[in-house]
């Protein structure tokens, strides 16, 4: 495993990079370009460079099924939830502005969370289902 000694030392420079640009589209999703499907994709990317470089077992190990599993839960969870917390304050549905007093607060922190609750979801899927081929592959 030698010969692979480069695209190691540059996936481990590369990596932390991704994560950082996946969390700077997140949380800058509403001010500009971006989001959580995009964020989503970016995070899920640098797990899956990690495991084709490194080995699908290792990556798997650091990221397991039930961190993916759980992922995909927690993250639709974030989403439907914060619709109903705007349904029993007495809104629509996802009318994010009776989450606060002020109804531009309620309207940032609603998107906030939509968009924090896609982003988990789409990497733990998009991880599941790379996980999901790499092991048909075996």
């Amino acid at each position: 495993m030698t010969h692979h000694l480069v695209l190691r030392v540059i996936a481990k420079l590369l990596i932390p990079f991704i994560m950082l640009f996946g969390l700077y589209v997140q949380f800058h999703g509403d001010y500009g370009p971006g989001g959580g499907f995009q964020a989503g994709v970016i995070f899920a990317s640098a797990f899956i460079l990690y495991a084709l470089v490194f080995g699908v077992e290792v990556a798997r190990r650091v990221a397991p099924d039930w961190a993916v599993r759980t992922g995909i839960a927690v993250g639709s969870l974030l989403y439907g939830g914060t619709g109903l917390v705007a349904m029993l304050k007495g809104g629509n549905y996802l009318d994010y502005s009776v989450l606060s007093g002020d109804p531009v607060a309620g309207q940032h922190l609603g998107i906030l969370v939509i968009e924090l609750g896609v982003g988990i979801t789409v990497a733990s899927v998009m991880m599941a289902i790379f996980f999901g081929f790499a092991r048909r592959g075996r």
